[in-house]
């Protein structure tokens, strides 16, 4: 087949993998000639902290994606493949090494995050200064921006009737694979001066974390492994996931988060198994339909970033000062005295990785028992979360806080303790996490402080001093989230009777 290009570069960001993958199939397609490229933005790295597990994940990743690329190059009869890894701001790494590289165009695959759609206008603005195309993919989501739209052909702020129309629009043509290995022989040997490899943390500037005694496998070798074991319990998906002691969930979502997995592999895996009958593959396919959704509002709504999607509840007056700081840092540090909540917390901080039931009930708890804005808690799982995703985690908060598009009305506020009971009701998950109540009975582990005093002694417990008292009383706390939610003028409290 005739090629039209010469050479051309492929550019790697949340898409770490060799297989079905959009942006390097074109490139090995169309031209000649073709290198591969990452970039360890500075302008993303310099503000997290020196120890972060995101950035060992994606470390990790790329020695991997590193040495498949070679492996595809040598199964094609070429010395070429591999990955050059630079370092630098992205906007000006990207233009200057497709510069020295001679290529006619680059190739990477959309990020549809508003701060990424301006670097990535940059980016085109300087290629074009240069002569050289941007070509840009679908990859991370089944269905973009306005693929999905209603009737009227505005954007979907109801997930219903968006997943009803996104699963009348699914067929395989939309989850077919984009195949790299026909195509391999245009790899190109990496250019003098280019072949250092995948640098390490410390050269990165930053530190080993835990994750690897997280049994959290790096890579499309890891992203494997889980999955072969997740099909092995989909089935029970809809049912366990909601038991953070239960092994429900899939534990993919950092590998959908950096791309080491292909979206559409997962969605037509789920389509298959839910036409087959699957309860449980029709409840994950919805999930990733959810996933969708956000990144749809995201694109459309770009003010979500900063701003409530429903401008009226921006109005509403939070908790400040000090007393919100306190408050903030107990919720933080799992010191609220609601042990799910805690426990929930100390997870979040001592592995990265949250259960989606505890997202619900820990941002619930921030914004409606708290009362403190939900921005704050966003900002913090952004910080902490190894899967963090803007559209996601922007699009959960909302829904909990009621701020969001088809978020849960705002009188609906979780009670934490008979969420704890509910979903957790042997203790396994508190007890995990709250050593210093393991040996409460099942009957008072989920409230404390409403233990009776022998309960108390016999697990050696001091309220106050080995786990702290309620920081607010949940019915106390939701009567005044009723009337600061009343407060904004479209709101109005629910009737009673």
């Amino acid at each position: 087949m005739e090629k039209s290009l010469d050479a051309a570069l492929v550019w790697f960001r949340r898409d770490l993998r060799a297989h079905d993958h959009a942006a390097l199939y074109h490139a090995l397609k169309a031209a000649r000639q073709v290198w591969c490229v990452f970039v360890f933005d500075r302008d993303i790295l310099d503000p997290l902290p020196r120890a972060d597990r995101r950035v060992e994940f994606i470390r990790d990743s790329l020695a991997e994606l590193d040495e498949t690329l070679r492996r595809l190059a040598a199964e094609a009869g070429v010395p070429g493949g591999g990955l050059i890894v630079l370092q630098g701001r992205a906007e000006e790494e990207i233009p200057r090494l497709a510069d020295a590289l001679h290529v006619q165009a680059v190739y990477t695959n959309h990020d549809y995050e508003p701060a990424a759609r301006e670097r990535d206008a940059r980016v085109l603005g300087r290629l074009a200064d240069l002569g050289i195309m941007l070509h840009t993919s679908k990859d991370q989501v089944v269905f973009e921006t306005s693929e999905v739209l209603t009737a009227a052909g505005t954007c979907y702020s109801v997930f219903t009737p968006y997943k009803n129309a996104w699963l009348r629009k699914l067929d395989a043509f939309y989850l077919r694979p984009y195949p790299v290995l026909p195509y391999a022989d245009a790899f190109a040997p990496l250019p003098e001066g280019r072949r250092h490899g995948v640098p390490t943390l410390a050269q990165l500037g930053f530190e080993l974390t835990n994750l690897r005694s997280l049994q959290l496998p790096t890579g499309t070798h890891g992203a494997l492994e889980l999955l072969d074991d997740f099909l092995e319990r989909i089935d029970r998906y809809d049912e366990a996931r909601n038991f953070p002691a239960q092994k429900g969930p899939s534990y993919l979502s950092v590998h959908l988060r950096f791309g080491t997995l292909s979206i559409r592999e997962l969605a037509r895996l789920a389509w298959d198994r839910m036409r087959a009958g699957s309860r449980g593959a029709e409840t994950w396919l919805s999930e990733l339909v959810w996933r969708d959704f956000y990144h749809q509002v995201l694109h459309h709504h770009p003010q979500v970033v900063q701003h409530s999607y429903k401008p009226e509840y921006d109005a509403i007056r939070f908790e400040h000062g000090k007393h919100a700081d306190r408050l903030f840092a107990a919720w933080c540090e799992g010191r609220t005295g609601y042990p799910l909540v805690d426990a929930a917390m100390l997870q979040l901080n001592q592995t990265g990785y949250m259960h989606n039931r505890l997202r619900m009930v820990t941002a619930s708890f921030l914004v409606k028992d708290l009362g403190v804005d939900w921005r704050r808690g966003e900002r913090y799982f952004a910080l902490k979360l190894n899967d963090y995703d803007l559209a996601a985690n922007n699009g959960g908060w909302q829904w909990a806080a009621s701020t969001g598009c088809d978020a849960q009305p705002y009188f609906r506020i979780f009670n934490p303790v008979n969420q704890s009971r509910k979903f957790d009701a042997e203790g396994r998950f508190i007890r995990r996490y709250l050593p210093q109540l393991a040996k409460l009975p099942d009957t008072a582990l989920h409230a404390p402080w409403m233990a009776r005093p022998v309960e108390l002694a016999a697990a050696g417990l001091v309220l106050g001093s080995d786990y702290p008292e309620p920081i607010v009383a949940h019915e106390e706390a939701r009567q005044r989230t009723l009337l600061r939610y009343a407060a904004v003028k479209s709101v109005a409290p629910p009737m009673r009777g």
